[in-house]
Order: structure tokens, then sequence, then C-alpha cells
């Protein structure tokens, strides 16, 4: 994929790690459709990419994402009623599922204020490092609007669903320390250490084994609506597939020999 630093979305690689970074940093990262169609083709094209063993979001600025953008969402609406639900049904949706469910491990670096869309993509990451200076909103109820992406989704099963109510019916930016406490976060680190501190954890997620991440973010996501006996099956099956890996084969060698393993993602 081509990129200039004019794009919606920018794409860079370094040891396979794939950095998808919003950049509308004058309107906050919102979400207009170019940005939106520009930020599901470089999604779906990490996660077809064998080559890509980590992926991380974040955005440039001072915010991650703000969500929708409310100028075109204004004149969507001028335009017929069924603006929101093409644009959830073309663009948030398969964004959000991308960020859950593919096969590879993702890494959401909260560099600013996260809010609507922005903070339903954040909370899909499996390491959600947020700088210290950062916050969140659910924002929805501001604009009447029930949430998206997958907030309905991450709240309950994070903070529980009274809190996430809560959450949803009263949006208010929630500072970072209150975001970690809450455990819509994994990290929060001071500015200076941001970078460093979303590199180090995207680059140990990329040297790993990446099949079987793949397949315990899948497990997981899998679980939430089934009965135990069915998890089970699914770990299984998960079970025999990572099995016949090399990464498998691997790290097995390494543990008889003593020696550290050096996983390839197959």
């Amino acid at each position: 994929m081509t990129t200039t630093t004019e794009s919606p979305v920018v794409v860079e690689t370094t040891h396979a790690v794939r950095t998808v970074r919003l950049n509308r940093p004058d309107a906050m990262n919102a979400l207009d459709v170019a940005t939106k169609e520009a930020l599901l083709e470089a999604l779906t094209a990490a996660a077809q990419d064998e080559s890509v063993r980590c992926v991380v979001l974040t955005g440039t600025g001072r915010a991650f994402c703000v969500g929708q953008d409310l100028r075109e969402h204004v004149a969507g609406l001028e335009r017929g009623a069924d603006f929101l639900a093409t644009t959830v049904s073309e663009h948030y949706n398969p964004i959000a599922t991308l960020l859950a469910s593919m096969n590879k491990p993702v890494v959401t670096a909260v560099n600013g204020v996260a809010a609507g869309a922005g903070l339903s993509f954040a909370l899909a990451g499996d390491v959600r490092i947020m700088v210290d200076t950062a916050g969140m909103n659910t924002a929805f109820a501001g604009i009447a609007l029930s949430c998206d992406s997958g907030a309905s989704w991450w709240l309950p099963r994070l903070v529980g669903h009274a809190r996430a109510k809560d959450l949803l019916f009263f949006p208010r930016t929630i500072p970072a320390p209150e975001c970690l406490d809450l455990g819509l976060v994994t990290g929060v680190v001071p500015a200076e250490q941001f970078e460093s501190a979303v590199r180090e954890a995207a680059e140990r997620l990329a040297a790993g084994p990446t099949q079987a991440y793949g397949a315990m973010r899948q497990a997981v996501l899998s679980s939430a609506s089934m009965p135990l006996p069915e998890a089970l099956e699914v770990e299984e099956s998960f079970m025999a597939s990572t099995g016949d890996t090399a990464d498998h084969r691997e790290a097995v060698r390494a543990f008889l020999a003593k020696e550290p393993p050096t996983f390839t993602g197959r």
C-alpha cells in the first residue's frame, strides 16, 4: 500500500510490526468516509499479510480518535436517514471486527483522547497503552445516539455491566489513571516513554508465536458466548492446529536444549 503524510491513514512496517496511524490531526482524527475507508483498507491488508506479526493502531497529534466526523455526519443526515445504518454496516462494523479477530496481536497506542468509536477501537487492542495525558469518553449519549463499533461488547467485559452503563449514560472524559484502574487500558506511561513502551510491546509480540496468539484471540473471543463444553471444544481444535506449527516444534526443541526459541510465526 502506498501512503503519504497527507493520507488520512499512514502505514509503516518495521520489524514485522505494522503501524496504522490515523492522520487527521487538525480534526483530532475524526472519522470521515475517506478515513474510514482508508482505515478499513489498511487493517485488511495488515490482517492478510503473513509478514506482519503485530499491528499497532494509533493517532497523529493530540488525539487518538474522537469518533465520527460530525460535520460530515450532519451532511449525511441531510441526504437521508439511512446514512447511519450504512456507515455502521460498511465501515464501523468491519473495522471493529478486524481489530478484534485478525489472527495476530493488536496493540492500541492511545496517544490522546479516544472518544465514541475511537474509544471502541482502542478497547479492541490486546495491549492498550495510554499516554498519561490522554483520556477516554464514550460520548454517544451526548449526541443522542446509541453506542457502536463494539463499545457495548467491550465495556461490560472490561468494567462490568453496571459501570458500563454508567459510562455510557453519563459520558465524561476519564483521565488516564482512572482508565488504568478500571481496566480500560493495560498500561499508562509518561509522554517521553510512550513511543518506546509501544515499540517494546509490539516488537515483543511480533517476535512471538503468531499463530498461537491468533488462536488465543479467537478462543477468548468465542468463549464469551459459549457454555464451557463448547469452549473446551474450541480450545481442543486450536490446540491441535497450533500443535502442528513450526513454532511449537521450535519451542519444544529450544526447551530441551535449554535455550531461547526463535519463532517465525509459522
